[in-house]
């Protein structure tokens, strides 16, 4: 007993402050976790605007679980973007997977039949700066713009104007080129499939 005693006097102050500081983050997470999630949601609407500026409104139609190259699961929200007179003018969701440094994660946007891509923005990413986070620069994400929404190649060399299935890598971060096109290799097939389950669009499309 006198040892318990002992270690009680001698680490009482270091419990203390641990339950204090654990407190602490407590309450300062129950008190940001609300602007957290607005500041999120913000970020993905306006992603999903850039994406697709026709939409007057987006309307979330469902909530998929997929699977990422690794076995993760996470869940994607998927939108429709409505015209004015409530036309849907084409789809959003999120799409993530690891990257070279960390995971990325992505909001894509394809047109009303699920037929091509109207490109990503990147909501998430450690890549190396000046390097692996030049997917984000818009002169690389524009390839993608107009790309058929299927299966996609990553070439080394090309002309990146051409709107195909073929896309090529950032010089110097291939790594990152690669893990983007991987994941929306993954993602987007699972979505579509998805959609076509749910009967949102049509087999075939």
């Amino acid at each position: 007993m006198s040892k318990i005693k002992y270690f009680f006097e001698q680490s009482w102050l270091l419990i203390t402050a641990s339950f204090c500081f654990g407190l602490l983050i407590a309450i300062a997470n129950a008190a940001w976790s609300p602007r957290i999630e607005a500041n999120r949601i913000r970020k993905l609407k306006n992603a999903m605007q850039s994406l697709l500026p026709q939409a007057a409104a987006f309307e979330q139609q469902d909530t998929l679980n997929i699977k990422t190259t690794k076995g993760d699961t996470f869940e994607s929200s998927l939108f429709k973007g409505l015209s004015d007179a409530n036309d849907c003018i084409g789809w959003a969701f999120q799409c993530q997977g690891p990257g070279f440094q960390d995971k990325i994660e992505l909001v894509v946007a394809v047109d009303e039949n699920f037929e091509a891509f109207r490109g990503f923005s990147v909501l998430f990413s450690n890549e190396t700066p000046e390097f692996g986070d030049k997917i984000k620069l818009p002169e690389w994400r524009s390839q993608f713009s107009g790309a058929p929404a299927e299966e996609l190649q990553l070439v080394k060399t090309g002309p990146m104007d051409s709107i195909d299935s073929e896309i090529v890598a950032i010089s110097g971060a291939t790594v990152s080129s690669a893990a983007v096109v991987k994941l929306l290799n993954n993602c987007v097939q699972q979505v579509k499939n998805e959609m076509i389950h749910k009967g949102l669009i049509r087999n075939g499309n």
